[in-house]
């Protein structure tokens, strides 16, 4: 028999809508190479791989290309599984060993709320290439952990940007967070990522770009908690709160389908 695997759609309460990530619960270990292989065969911007720890649960998390240190959308999709399938009761804390150290997830309502790291971004000075690979002229640019993050005029700049995605593969980074203050109501911010050195030129709804975008939108607005858009072609709602050296990410989650993996 095979294992079974999960289609889900995070940071959205409709399928088809939101960021789909594949999530695979292990019954042993499988090696590093199977797991990209898998990965880069369900073709999801990530796959998330589970094995159950006496405290928990090990996660990792792929693309197509290469594995990732920290993924939000394939947390959320993970802890929704659990739940779903009752290998987590209701009221249980999700509990999640990553690269990235410990991770929980608890269930509020309807809602989803990860415990992630806090990724403030410092101020850095434009990149060579990054105003011309983006097509727009920064207000701002900082670098995280993992990403830049550019601060552009408007809501509108970040919707109509059609980024050059050789020239920003060029930039020795895992992505790009582009954002800027919300026209749209109820919205405080509205992000998008991108990429494509990870092997996902835009990413729909990006749970970690949030460790970053929560304290960079608290700074400005002075607000702990924030209501963000993610706006890609599918799109994705994230609640944000933002505590002392954690920032608390919202989202809801759909099953699309489930089915079997013959290997």
């Amino acid at each position: 028999m095979g294992l079974t695997i999960f289609h889900v759609d995070a940071f959205t309460d409709t399928v088809f809508g939101g960021n789909p990530a594949t999530v695979c619960i292990l019954p042993e270990p499988r090696g590093e190479a199977w797991m990209q292989k898998v990965a880069q065969e369900m073709n999801s911007s990530e796959t998330a791989f589970l094995q159950k720890r006496e405290d928990g649960y090990g996660l990792r998390w792929f693309t197509p290309v290469v594995e990732v240190d920290l993924c939000g959308h394939a947390t959320l999709a993970s802890a929704h599984t659990l739940w779903e399938i009752a290998l987590l009761s209701p009221e249980d804390e999700a509990r999640f060993h990553t690269r990235s150290g410990l991770l929980t997830a608890k269930r509020r309502n309807e809602w989803i709320e990860l415990d992630f790291p806090s990724l403030p971004d410092r101020q850095v000075k434009v990149p060579r290439g990054l105003t011309k690979a983006l097509g727009v002229k920064p207000r701002y640019v900082g670098r995280s952990r993992f990403d830049y993050i550019v601060e552009v005029s408007s809501e509108n700049s970040v919707r109509r940007i059609k980024p050059d995605f050789t020239l920003l593969s060029r930039l020795p980074i895992r992505g790009l967070i582009v954002t800027a203050k919300a026209k749209t109501e109820p919205y405080d911010f509205v992000s998008r990522f991108f990429a494509p050195r990870a092997g996902i030129n835009e990413d729909p709804v990006t749970g970690s770009a949030h460790s970053v975008l929560g304290p960079f939108w608290q700074n400005r607005l002075h607000k702990n908690e924030l209501l963000a858009y993610q706006a890609s072609r599918r799109g994705g709602v994230i609640r944000v709160r933002v505590g002392d050296r954690r920032v608390f990410i919202g989202g809801k989650a759909v099953t699309v389908f489930k089915a079997e993996l013959n290997s």
